[in-house]
């Protein structure tokens, strides 16, 4: 691949939850655009595994990051890391997401408070911390938030990763507004379902209903909300920021 048809070459992405699934995904597709990248995730050799793979495939240079979103230090001691091992950053995206589910009597308060730690206040947190390096980012720096249509249209058993999603949706569009006039966007997508190890795990009764759900007739590969991420950093969305871009197959349609 020429570097003209490498556009991110020089550009610098941290993808939260990327070791694997839609993470990864995202971190691959960035890389094979030339974006160096931060493989940042709360298992070390998982994130060393996924970049030493992803550099040898694109000729990035790569770092893996151990950190717990939901910890300030562990986010601020990534943020140092990648000033002094990377000079900067132009690109990230808040993917890093659990799920805890069950009805909303029967949720255990540790339930509740897990999934919006990890959910929302780690997006906050590493947003908070890379922002001294987006708002420099030469052509304009870009935030994609990771939610979900569950913060859309809510989905029964799944009070907190619905709240935590929807949430997001808000804090998108407040970081849309504040930074606009640094040259920052920031913009958040809302994924269907779609397989991954995470969805895998779903007892397969819920597979079946979600499945049954989407009208394209197929659950959503990870590469198709990947894609969209790398339009968003791209220069071809310049004027888009505060958006909310549904990748369901259209299952939230008319909702």
């Amino acid at each position: 691949m020429s570097n003209t048809d490498r556009p991110f070459k020089g550009k610098i992405a941290l993808v939260t939850g990327s070791a694997r699934g839609i993470g990864r995904a995202i971190a691959e597709d960035l890389a094979e655009w030339g974006a160096d990248s931060v493989i940042l995730d709360v298992k070390l050799e998982d994130c060393q595994k996924t970049a030493s793979e992803i550099s040898s495939k694109y000729g990035v240079k790569t770092i893996a990051i151990q950190c717990n979103v939901t910890k300030k230090d562990e986010v601020e001691a990534a943020a140092d890391r990648i000033k002094s091992e990377m000079g900067g950053l132009h690109f990230l995206v808040n993917n890093a997401g659990i799920l805890r589910d069950n009805l909303l009597l029967r949720m255990k308060e540790e339930e509740w408070d897990l999934v919006l730690d990890v959910n929302l206040k780690g997006a906050f947190l590493v947003s908070q911390a890379m922002l001294r390096f987006l708002m420099k980012a030469e052509g304009g720096g870009r935030i994609v938030n990771i939610s979900s249509i569950s913060g859309v249209v809510g989905q029964p058993g799944q009070a907190n990763y619905s709240s935590s999603k929807a949430g997001l949706l808000g804090l998108t569009k407040v970081i849309a507004r504040e930074y606009a006039s640094k040259g920052l966007l920031c913009n958040a997508i809302c994924p269907g379902f779609v397989q991954t190890e995470l969805t895998a795990a779903l007892p397969q009764a819920v597979q079946d209903m979600l499945k049954a759900s989407v009208p394209l007739g197929r659950p959503g590969q990870v590469k198709d909300i990947s894609r969209v991420v790398r339009f968003l950093c791209s220069e071809d969305a310049g004027f888009i920021t505060g958006n909310v871009i549904r990748v369901d197959g259209g299952t939230a349609t008319g909702m």
